[in-house]
């Protein structure tokens, strides 16, 4: 399949495509990261950060290993961040802010068919299919504080999204997300320095309003 245009142009020199139900987004320069991802979680440097559409039913039983050998299917051999999700990726929304010194690209994934609360719903070892992947690029430098303070601001904003469309847990209680969920926060590394990435920082408002967006219309 040739790689298709998704949202050509996400950021300078960051450009996003679709290519064999994934969703890619590519940088010409490494990326700075933080992620939950299945692979490259944690801190890493990496020029791909992969979405990967994958049945409901999917259950290989090393999913790393599936993923980076899916990515060489691409020709991506190199490091990357890379999530998984049973929603379809041509359904990506993408959000896209500049305000002062703050210029951002957020994208999201949405599938809601296994929403959780967070201190409610009881542990369980084979999740159902549903997942909420975010992906978050801020135009400048986060130091990794600053990655994780982004990391909680956009948690919880969306936990807030999806409380304002009154979505509830099987048990009845209000979700926070679902039991799957994975988030990345990039930055390019260039540009201006975010050194905290709460929810009334510039950096930290832009991306609760990015998720929100990205969430509270009608998804999944």
């Amino acid at each position: 399949m040739n790689p298709t245009p998704a949202s050509p142009l996400l950021l300078p020199d960051i450009h996003a495509y679709l290519q064999d139900d994934a969703y890619i987004v590519a940088s010409a320069r490494p990326l700075h990261t933080l992620s939950s991802a299945v692979v490259g979680g944690g801190l890493a440097r990496v020029r791909y950060i992969i979405n990967r559409h994958v049945s409901k039913d999917y259950a290989h039983p090393d999913p790393a290993a599936d993923l980076v050998a899916f990515a060489r299917g691409l020709g991506i051999r190199e490091p990357f961040v890379g999530m998984m999700t049973a929603a379809y990726v041509g359904h990506t929304r993408v959000v896209t802010y500049r305000s002062g010194d703050v210029t951002l690209a957020a994208i999201a994934t949405v599938g809601l068919s296994n929403l959780t609360a967070a201190g409610h719903s009881p542990p369980f070892t084979s999740p159902a299919a549903g997942t909420i992947n975010l992906i978050l690029i801020v135009q400048g430098t986060l130091p990794p504080p600053a990655l994780v303070n982004a990391v909680i601001t956009a948690t919880e904003a969306k936990a807030a999204a999806l409380h304002a469309r009154g979505l509830t847990s099987p048990e009845g209680h209000p979700a926070t997300g679902t039991s799957t969920d994975a988030v990345v926060v990039a930055c390019t590394g260039d540009g201006p320095l975010h050194p905290y990435a709460g929810p009334v920082t510039p950096v930290g408002w832009a991306i609760a309003r990015a998720v929100r967006q990205l969430l509270e219309e009608e998804n999944g």
